[in-house]
């Protein structure tokens, strides 16, 4: 079985795949002052959840944002597995090509993600990832990441609200009944849900003009489906994207090791 992580900077989401199949899937929440035998241990602990043995593990792809953490799974895969990661950075096998000014500077979940939505749904694509960020990204017809933009997420803008205005508290990241919000709590999930599906569609409609065709819209995140069930932009909802990307971007490199 291949293990995929993506270390994000509130989640660190994993993934084990028996073949093209997603068998298993948790979510942790990022914290840069764990260990690898805290992390070792945590996964140790939640395999025999889903009936599935250490020693069943055998591959590890991962892509990571949060840089002290990289070392940290890597090392917790080693002990726990024996496998050394695949770790998604320059001069891994992708399938696409990046057309950013500086290549570095973009995130490896967003290549992952770009490489995801290319092989599985094909070119052109705009991929919204709803994380800690709200992530737009496009990829052309012949696969290349011609780059995107990057907004706050809505667990982000929400927070910012509490803590900077004294009135306002903690709302569920749900629709409201309507736009107009007849108390506090509705008319921040307006502002919120309602506004975000509102630039969503701005994005998807420039970007759509940018690339000059009906690029096919995937979402994805812990609010994919919450966002897609508020507008019509988006086309495709893949909540484990990045999970799938890894995979596939193991398998290419896989196969050129082989050749």
């Amino acid at each position: 079985m291949l293990l995929a992580v993506d270390i994000g900077n509130t989640n660190v989401t994993l993934g084990l795949f028996e073949g093209d199949e997603l068998a298993a899937s948790w979510r942790l929440s990022t914290d840069q002052r764990r260990l690898a035998d805290e992390y070792a241990l945590q996964l140790s602990q939640l395999l025999p959840m889903k009936g599935i043995r250490p020693d069943q593990v055998r591959e590890a792809a991962l892509c990571s944002v949060v840089p002290p953490l990289t070392g940290v799974f890597a090392q917790a895969a080693a002990d726990l597995f024996g496998v050394e990661p695949l770790i998604v950075g320059a001069g891994v096998r992708t399938g696409v090509r990046i057309r950013y000014d500086n290549q570095h500077d973009v995130g490896a979940d967003r290549v992952v993600d770009a490489a995801a939505a290319y092989h599985f749904y094909g070119g052109p694509a705009i991929v919204v990832d709803f994380g800690t960020a709200t992530v737009f990204d496009a990829i052309s017809a012949d696969g290349a990441y011609l780059g995107g933009a990057i907004a706050p997420g809505l667990d982000l803008a929400a927070d910012a609200l509490f803590r900077g205005a004294s009135l306002l508290r903690r709302v569920e990241m749900a629709p409201p009944p309507s736009a107009i919000g007849k108390n506090t709590t509705h008319a921040m999930q307006s502002g919120l849900v309602l506004g975000y599906a509102g630039l969503v569609e701005t994005m998807v409609e420039r970007f759509r003009r940018e690339l000059d065709a009906p690029a096919t819209v995937i979402a994805t995140g812990g609010l994919a489906n919450t966002m897609a069930s508020q507008t019509a932009a988006i086309d495709v909802v893949d909540e484990h994207l990045t999970l799938r990307g890894l995979a596939h971007v193991y398998a290419l490199n896989r196969a050129e090791g082989a050749d």
